[in-house]
C-alpha cells in the first residue's frame, strides 16, 4: 500500500479519486479488521534498553504530596505522547 498512514477520511478521499466507490463507514470498518496500518505497541519494551527497577512498590504512602511519579499516556494526536503528572 503506497499511503498506510492515511486516515478514513482521507484514504476515503483518496480511494474515491482513484474511482472506487467506497464511504467513511466502509473505509472505517476496513482499518479496524485488516492490519492497514500498525498501531504503537508502547507495552513492549524496546530490545536493548534497560529497565529499571520500580522504587515505590514497598514505600508506605502516608502523606499527599509525598511521592510524585511521571506518567507517559499516549494520546490520538498523531504520533505525539502527551506528558501527564500523577501523584
Amino acid at each position: 500500500m503506497e499511503t498506510p498512514f492515511f486516515g478514513v477520511r482521507q484514504m476515503t478521499r483518496h480511494l474515491r479519486n482513484d474511482g472506487h466507490r467506497v464511504n467513511e463507514k466502509r473505509i472505517r470498518r476496513l482499518m479496524r479488521l485488516l492490519p492497514i496500518y500498525q498501531k504503537p505497541n508502547t507495552s513492549r519494551p524496546a530490545w536493548g534498553h534497560k529497565t529499571y527497577p520500580y522504587l515505590l512498590r514497598e514505600l508506605p504512602v502516608e502523606r499527599p504530596n509525598q511521592v510524585w511519579r511521571p506518567d507517559i499516556t499516549p494520546c490520538r494526536c498523531g504520533v505525539a505522547l502527551g506528558m501527564a503528572s500523577n501523584r
